[in-house]
């Protein structure tokens, strides 16, 4: 008993003392950052409780190298009901009212009654038409106004619905062709105004075989084959938030945490000022310390500066880095996520190699958290952490993952 204490005690003395000489080192020697030490960063989907939307400060405070990079989600919702308002206001009444009757119908596509962004553009449509009664849920029943060629019309939400797909999927472009269908022929020519949470549902709505022709639609992403749809006069508009903006800011603040640097040089060098290898986001951004997030700002697109936001248009501020070459992991809550995986995903893989990192994606199927978290593997391997989760209340689940 006697030598088995005294063996357990030389190897506490042993384990402080090869601590004292350099924390955490591997056998050759060299300085081993635990997982829980290491950047993570959150993008896109906000950590937050899906139904008061409170924002999940756990996570966000699961070490001091834990971020939110995304857009603003309050401030493009009013950007999209802007849109519409300001569109209606230089129509032909009598083009938009389609049977007459003094009343603007809309149908609405929700992406998912449980995420902030979505809640936020329906938030902003609704207030921005009058049927805002403080609810986002599917349906509301307030009647609202909005001047149309400089005669004012009444307002009712025909109905609302959140795109599900048979899957269980949210944002689902196949539900909202099916549920267009459905309400073209339930609605018929009382439908005036078609809105979208986003340019997939809203480019699904206008697959559906009985679309009512010259009904103007909006959509929300600013997707390459929405902005062409707005070129063709097939979308009236959209809101882009800024995806190369995100999706550099998203490797830059990492970029910056693992160069080592703190406080608020992690979100302005490279953002709002250059970096110390020259390379500065073109965007507007801002930084909002009570939740660490990095956001973008949101602009409307239309008719008139559809252009401008067509495909292949990057960032010129940023150009190749010399900084030392780091790993990264990075997950997609949905692969078939229309934004994501033609806007985000292309965008990330485009700015990565320039700021010297080294991507390792891995994609869910937006309805299972394990879709994502099954992949999340082999973590010692990487040196940050980027995640985009299935759902938002889903951040202790990754984070329990990086305890050690």
């Amino acid at each position: 008993m006697k030598k088995t204490v005294l063996a357990a005690a030389a190897l506490t003395l042993t384990a402080i003392a090869f601590m004292g000489c350099g924390g955490n080192k591997a056998s050759g020697g060299k300085s081993v950052t635990l997982n829980k030490d290491k950047p993570l960063v959150f993008f896109n989907r906000q950590p937050s409780d899906p139904t008061s939307g409170a924002i999940d400060m756990a996570s966000m405070n699961w070490n001091d190298k834990t971020y939110y990079v995304g857009f603003d989600a309050a401030g493009g919702g009013a950007v999209q009901g802007e849109l519409v308002v300001n569109y209606l206001k230089a129509q032909e009444p009598a083009k938009i009212d389609r049977n007459g009757d003094g009343i603007i119908g809309y149908v609405l596509c929700i992406g998912d009654v449980g995420h902030n962004d979505s809640k936020a553009r329906t938030e902003g449509v609704r207030r921005a038409l009058g049927t805002w009664d403080g609810s986002t849920e599917p349906t509301v029943s307030k009647e609202g106004s909005v001047n149309v060629g400089g005669k004012t019309f009444k307002v009712v939400e025909l109905e609302g619905k959140a795109m599900t797909g048979t899957d269980g999927s949210t944002w689902n472009a196949n539900a909202a062709t099916e549920a267009m269908g459905n309400w073209a022929t339930k609605y018929g020519d009382s439908i005036d105004l078609v809105l979208s949470n986003n340019d997939g549902m809203a480019m699904g709505c206008l697959q559906a075989s009985n679309y009512p022709a010259g009904v103007p639609i909006f959509g929300y992403d600013a997707n390459a084959d929405a902005i062409e749809a707005i070129g063709a006069g097939k979308l009236s508009g959209t809101v882009s938030q800024n995806v190369d903006a995100q999706a550099t800011a998203t490797l830059q603040v990492i970029r910056n945490l693992l160069d080592g640097l703190t406080g608020a040089d992690v979100y302005t060098k490279g953002l709002s000022e250059p970096d110390q290898y020259g390379n500065k986001i073109s965007a507007d951004l801002e930084y909002k310390a009570d939740t660490k997030a990095v956001l973008a700002k949101n602009t409307g697109v239309n008719a008139s500066n559809w252009k401008d936001y067509q495909a292949g248009n990057r960032d010129k501020g940023i150009k190749q880095s010399t900084a030392e070459k780091k790993k990264v992991i990075l997950t997609i809550y949905n692969s078939a996520d229309n934004f994501l995986s033609s806007s985000y995903l292309p965008a990330l893989q485009y700015y990565a190699p320039l700021l010297n990192i080294e991507l390792t994606v891995v994609q869910g199927d937006g309805q299972n958290e394990g879709s994502c978290l099954d992949k999340f593997t082999n973590l010692n391997s990487f040196d940050a952490y980027a995640i985009n989760m299935v759902k938002t209340n889903s951040g202790a689940d990754y984070t329990d993952k990086l305890k050690y």
